[in-house]
């Protein structure tokens, strides 16, 4: 059993989602099955690992960081969001009431605290907040945890 963790960029340019299905479907392959996946279900990145993991057949874990977090979708994202909520095998929503960056930042260290990788859509750039993917790295090497990291070489983030 591998259990995955995902943390990564909301906004992710084509050619940042083209390389990060190739790396995160070969991250999928070759984990010791079954799979596990924790994920926010946030636009970009979480969104991008969840469909994979489970169009690979692991299983959806999501953890929700807040009470309303439904209403920071809007559109195709909310869709998405909803669908893949739907799909989880199971969902742990954090006690926060309303969505803010310490809701975010105890998200991400649960999926790090919970995994035995963590898979970061990142372009090692510092957070532009708390609870960013770089807090969620950072975590990840307190705890000793291994990273993949999943961004093409020299592509600057939006």
């Amino acid at each position: 059993m591998t259990v995955i963790g995902i943390s990564g960029h909301r906004e992710l340019p084509c050619a940042a989602r083209v390389h990060a299905i190739e790396k995160i479907n070969a991250v999928l392959a070759e984990a010791a099955a079954p799979v596990i996946g924790l994920s926010s279900l946030a636009k970009g990145a979480d969104q991008l690992f969840a469909e994979l993991l489970l169009r690979s057949g692991g299983t959806l874990f999501a953890v929700i960081p807040s009470r309303d977090y439904s209403a920071t979708f809007s559109g195709a994202a909310r869709d998405t969001y909803l669908r893949l909520l739907t799909a989880a095998k199971s969902a742990v929503t954090l006690d926060h009431a309303t969505a803010c960056d310490a809701a975010f930042d105890e998200a991400g260290r649960f999926v790090v605290e919970h995994s035995d990788l963590l898979v970061a859509v990142w372009d090692g750039s510092p957070a532009r907040g708390t609870g960013g993917t770089a807090d969620a790295v950072a975590h990840a090497h307190r705890l000793n945890r291994p990273v993949t990291i999943v961004w093409p070489d020299g592509l600057a983030r939006p």
